[in-house]
Order: C-alpha cells, then sequence, then structure tokens
C-alpha cells in the first residue's frame, strides 16, 4: 500500500508505507538519539589521581610524637595541590545500534513527519548563485522559517547560500540521521532526494 504526499508546487507523489508509514516508535528514537549523541562525546576529560599526581613521594613527618593528624603525603586529595578523590580517566561513551534498529527509527522519524505536516516536498530546489539573499527569498516564499534543507546530493551553491541563514541547516540523504530530522520545525526536501530515502529504508 502507498502513501500519497503532496507537492509544495503542485502534484502529489506516492511513496512507500514501509518507508513512510509506520507507527512512530517513542522508545526506539530515543534510544537511538542518545546513542547518536553520546557517539558525539570526546570522552577526553582526565584528571590526576593521588598516584599519578607530582611528588609526594616521603611522608611529611612523622607518624607520632608530632601532636599533628597521621599523613602519608603531601598530594592526599584533602591537601591543596593533592589528586582528585575520583579522578575522571577517558572513556568511550559510544553505544551499540543494529542497522535494523537505526533504519527502523529513521522510518518512524520520517513517518511522523509526515503525520505532523512537517516535510515539505518540492520537485527541486536550486539557486543560481551562492548567495544567501536569493535561498532567503526562497524559504520566504514557501514560508519556511526553522527548516532543514534535504538534498539528494551535496549542493556546494546551497550550502554556501545557507550556512548564514539562523534556524536553517542542510544535509544531503547519505550524511541524513535522526538529530538533524527532529532538530528543525520542517523538512525540505525534493523529489530525488526522497526517493533515495524511501530506497534507503524500504
Amino acid at each position: 500500500m502507498a502513501v500519497k504526499l503532496k507537492l509544495q508546487d503542485k502534484g502529489s507523489v506516492d511513496v512507500a508505507e514501509a518507508a513512510f508509514g509506520v507507527d512512530y516508535n517513542e522508545a526506539l528514537v530515543h534510544q537511538v538519539v542518545t546513542a547518536y549523541l553520546a557517539g558525539g562525546r570526546a570522552g577526553t576529560k582526565a584528571q590526576k589521581n593521588r598516584s599519578s599526581a607530582r611528588g609526594g613521594g616521603a611522608k611529611p613527618w612523622r607518624q607520632k610524637g608530632t601532636g599533628r593528624a597521621r599523613a602519608g603525603t603531601i598530594r592526599s586529595p584533602i591537601w591543596v595541590g593533592g589528586g582528585r578523590t575520583f579522578a575522571a580517566k577517558p572513556r568511550n561513551y559510544d553505544q551499540k545500534v543494529n542497522k535494523k534498529m537505526y533504519r527502523a527509527a529513521l522510518r518512524s522519524v520520517m513517518s511522523e513527519l509526515v503525520r505532523q505536516d512537517r516535510l515539505v516536498i518540492v520537485k527541486e530546489l536550486e539557486i543560481e548563485a551562492p548567495k544567501t539573499r536569493l535561498l532567503a527569498t526562497k524559504l520566504k516564499e514557501l514560508e519556511l522559517d526553522s527548516v532543514l534543507l534535504l538534498n539528494e546530493a551535496f549542493d556546494e551553491k546551497l550550502f554556501l547560500a545557507a550556512r548564514n541563514l539562523p534556524n536553517v541547516g542542510i544535509c544531503d540523504v547519505a550524511s541524513m540521521d535522526p538529530v538533524v530530522l527532529i532538530r528543525f520545525e520542517k523538512v525540505l526536501v525534493t523529489l530525488p532526494a526522497l526517493k533515495l530515502i524511501e530506497e534507503r529504508l524500504s
């Protein structure tokens, strides 16, 4: 069974229900988005504990007879200049996400965009020159403020024109991910890009 989607510049297009007509799986989308964001973390934070802090090899004073508290090293965490008690160490934040789960999350997000009328489809999206003014005018005609421009392939003119516009993002189908799809209020997709998405998700 096919899903009929309206084109912004008149007409309609049929797409596979398997890609654009599935139920929204909030738990799966949350898991995939969390894993995607976690994978972007550097995990390079590092601190020194008492054993890795420089110095502190000798006992500051003898164990008994001074009237002061016992101390074994000047690099104790309770001393100024000492190591951290629970020092942070480099770690990997990656979470495993299967390919089937990832594609299912994309299908769920795209289907929800269709249900919420947040998916805007045009036959093509081209500008004469890489000028922000030209793209801003075209988006104003389409009444789009916060929008992701989803093209079938990388377009340098569109990229250069969109990079100075607030609340406007741009990516191609190959680099599409769930996070960028839900970040903007609307998603503007070209007809060739829509067919590529359908092939990728069906």
